[in-house]
């Protein structure tokens, strides 16, 4: 084992805060990354507060971080996919036990067994627990780490590792396309990727937002519509005309609302987390028969196919890189929106410390 530089919270309520955690020698089958860019997801600042403890108890020191984007620097001798020097990337899984049935059928973020990137039990003992991207490098088994497309802007696509895959995966599983119209609820951190990669799968794009200040800058990022849900009138002229709708948002609304603008068999999926239980309509779905669904990421070769889908269309985040020290700060105003629309920390501040 060696000790890495890494930013950690010791409690729900302390800072993050610069520390040394262990990091252990790759096997065969590692690869070890220096870590160039790591994103800052919401779900970095709920664990960090163990705000969804009543799912998953935050195992502190923590060190969050599944958006990361790296150098290689040591591969272990069983290696074909990666070499030294490749820029790689590794989100939100670092193992799984690969031979259950969603296994088997590329659904690793759905393996009982799955290891997430941090605060996840460590199957190594090199920790308690996985510690993430908030550090100077970390050590993965190959088939969790991913290509990056050399054309890409690296802090860019940092998100994509989680926001990105989070937004791609229904879409793709949808089988949304030209002649449709998809609906996106929230313009935040995986709502502007959803219009992204709405847009460049070639559907017609409308978001729905509560700030009428976002409707210049969705349709920058690719919507063609913008409808502001507070208004009844302007939702009503959309209703029974959405083949999809993707809902982004993490806090209390009504989706009964958007249920309605969906045509006969059309589906509305949350990637977003509200913290309470949401109250649903039968006869939403009834009329129309309607479904809603959720997703959860995406298995690692669809994250490969996302990524490359990315490069080729020439689509990352748009993000706003900061200094790791300025990461608490980054968290307060996470926590008001107050990003367009990913924070990024650039790790070669860390090297400061």
């Amino acid at each position: 084992m060696h000790p890495t530089k890494a930013y950690a919270a010791a409690s729900a309520t302390a800072p993050l805060a610069s520390t040394l955690i262990p990091r252990r020698e790759p096997t065969e089958r590692d690869v070890q990354i220096e870590i160039l860019f790591c994103g800052i997801c919401h779900s970095d600042l709920h664990t960090v507060r163990n705000e969804w403890s009543h799912v998953m108890q935050t195992v502190y020191p923590c060190v969050p971080g599944h958006e990361i984007v790296g150098r290689v620097t040591k591969v272990g001798s069983a290696i074909t996919k990666h070499k030294r020097g490749d820029i790689v990337g590794v989100g939100c899984l670092v193992g799984s036990d690969q031979s259950c049935p969603c296994c088997r059928e590329n659904l690793e973020q759905l393996c009982p067994n799955g290891v997430f990137t941090y605060n996840s039990p460590d199957k190594h003992g090199t920790a308690p627990v996985t510690y993430g991207g908030y550090s100077d490098s970390i050590v993965v088994d190959e088939h969790f780490v991913l290509r990056i497309p050399p054309n890409l802007d690296l802090a860019g696509s940092a998100p994509l590792l989680c926001a990105g895959i989070t937004a791609y995966s229904p879409l793709k599983r949808a089988g949304v396309g030209p002649g449709q119209k998809v609906g996106v609820v929230g313009l935040g951190g995986l709502g502007h990727m959803g219009v992204k990669l709405a847009n460049a799968f070639g559907a017609r794009v409308v978001v729905f937002t509560t700030s009428p200040g976002k409707r210049d800058d969705a349709l920058r990022l690719g919507a063609h519509e913008v409808v502001i849900s507070s208004d009844g009138a302007e939702m009503q002229k959309h209703a029974g005309s959405f083949d999809f709708i993707l809902d982004c948002v993490s806090a209390e609304h009504d989706l009964n609302v958007y249920l309605n603008l969906l045509k006969h068999d059309g589906n509305l999926t949350l990637v977003g987390a509200p913290e309470k239980p949401l109250s649903i309509s039968a006869f939403s779905l009834l009329f129309g028969r309607r479904s809603l669904s959720g997703s959860l990421i995406g298995g690692i070769a669809e994250t490969q196919e996302m990524l490359d889908f990315c490069g080729a269309h020439n689509i990352t985040s748009d993000v706003e890189v900061i200094p790791i020290q300025k990461l608490n700060e980054a968290y307060e105003r996470l926590l008001k929106a107050d990003v367009k629309y990913r924070f990024c920390i650039d790790m070669a501040s860390l090297k400061a410390e």
